[in-house]
């Protein structure tokens, strides 16, 4: 049966938009704070040669380098102020969630609601910097032993760069809080979002360009853009799909009054790990691929072997990344949802899953449908990281088409259209409250 809010929902139309101002300020301000994030990617890292570093680039945008480029929206590929992105405060944060298993007092500040929680976020805060400020020097460090990108090597340029890297990693923070409070949508993703759609012209132009040139056929093209709307309508339904276990509530009763038991959904997600299982799966097969051409053939003969069976659409990289998918979904999984603790809160409230007990069997039922339901998560994962990777192999297509980045493009743009329709269905509602209030009036 279809709710009010859902029907509400399926009339709104630009016109709704065009009355809700709060939202427009909202959503000016959003675009405004992109823009300035994108700005800050063009801004090049002082003390560096462009076209040297340009030339190292090329020869590393297969490997690791190549994907956190795609997070940062070229910042990487110009060796920009904004080259790190958000991905410290990303790393910082699933760092503290992978602490609250294993540490008493992070877990009682999760159980403690907002205050706890704003703890938490100023831990994340801290971890961000130190993380930053470790990977920003490791860039200078990169930098100099390049031998031909930094013009006057030597601690000045390793404190700079620290510096600059890190300081722009922290505006980022600041900049993805203040669009997810004064913004729409949640700033952090929507930061990754612009970096990767900001890269999609130019890897969209690339391919066309291969096929006026023969290299790409027009059916391969065809074939791939119809691939990519397939992708992403199966992404879509697959986000949207949960598994919704029946909750009771009994009667209870109020002074004189028996309230009849009421029943409500609890619903757990196909896929509750999101896009994390992909970026680590994708960071760790290409790391040895990465540090095999930063040796530039000095390196042991086993890292060479290593990197040559880990290659783009080789049996063994498909094998492994299927199985770091497939692990990191459960893994990840098992992090933010807690079967027990789900169980006490619905028991400290009175509900039940009927035919369950309350409490440890309640757990147990739990935990067995959210294995159940990730298993197909996980292959969901693998399946469309899998066929983006093998086109990316074999048919040379860009990297930006890969499933990781379509993922993130398509969940982060869900979640913003959830909430700028939650907005508009406010709006609507006032709207009806005030008019009823008039009518009241006037009568």
């Amino acid at each position: 049966m279809v709710s009010a809010a859902e029907q509400l929902a399926a009339n709104l139309n630009f016109s709704a938009l065009a009355k809700a101002e709060e939202l427009k300020k909202r959503i000016w301000f959003t675009v405004c704070a992109l823009l300035v994030y994108r700005l800050g990617t063009y801004i090049p890292l002082p003390g560096i040669d462009p076209a040297a570093w340009e030339q190292i680039f090329q020869t590393q945008s297969g490997g690791i380098l190549g994907m956190f480029n795609m997070f940062s929206g070229g910042g990487i590929h110009r060796m920009a102020i904004f080259a790190l992105n958000i991905m410290p405060y990303i790393s910082a944060s699933i760092i503290i969630q992978l602490m609250t298993t294993v540490s008493p007092t992070l877990e009682q500040l999760k159980k403690e609601g907002e205050q706890g929680r704003k703890i938490m976020n100023q831990y994340t805060r801290y971890l961000t910097v130190v993380l930053a400020a470790f990977q920003a020097y490791g860039i200078g460090i990169g930098l100099q032993g390049t031998g031909s990108v930094v013009s006057h090597p030597g601690i000045f340029f390793l404190m700079s760069t620290t510096i600059t890297l890190t300081g722009g990693t922290i505006f980022l923070m600041w900049l993805g809080e203040q669009i997810t409070s004064r913004g729409i949508g949640n700033g952090i993703s929507l930061i990754i979002l612009s970096g990767i759609v900001a890269q999609l012209p130019s890897a969209i132009a690339g391919t066309l360009e291969l096929g006026r040139q023969g290299a790409l056929s027009t059916g391969l093209i065809l074939a791939v853009m119809v691939m990519a709307v397939a992708v992403i309508a199966f992404i879509v339904f697959m986000e949207r799909a949960q598994r919704r276990l029946l909750i009771q509530y009994p009667k209870r009763q109020v002074g004189n009054r028996m309230f009849e038991g009421q029943s409500s959904h609890l619903p757990l997600k196909l896929n509750t790990s999101g896009v994390i299982p992909p970026i680590f799966a994708s960071s760790l097969l290409l790391l040895p691929t990465t540090v095999a051409n930063f040796n530039a053939g000095a390196g042991p003969g086993w890292l060479t072997t290593v990197t040559t069976l880990l290659g783009h659409g080789r049996p063994l990289f498909l094998i492994l990344y299927i199985a770091l998918i497939v692990f990191f979904a459960f893994f990840y999984t098992a992090i933010v949802f807690n079967p027990t603790e789900t169980a006490e809160n619905l028991k400290k409230h009175g509900g039940f899953i009927p035919g369950i007990r309350p409490g440890e069997r309640t757990a147990e039922y739990i935990d067995y449908v959210l294995t159940r339901i990730t298993v197909v998560g996980a292959l969901y994962l693998a399946l469309v990281c899998l066929i983006p990777e093998i086109l990316i192999s074999y048919a040379a297509v860009p990297f930006y088409f890969g499933g990781t980045s379509l993922l993130i493009v398509v969940s982060v743009t869900m979640d913003t259209v959830a909430q700028i329709q939650g907005y508009l269905l406010a709006h609507q509602y006032e709207g009806l409250i005030k008019r009823a209030k008039l009518r009241g009036r006037t009568r």
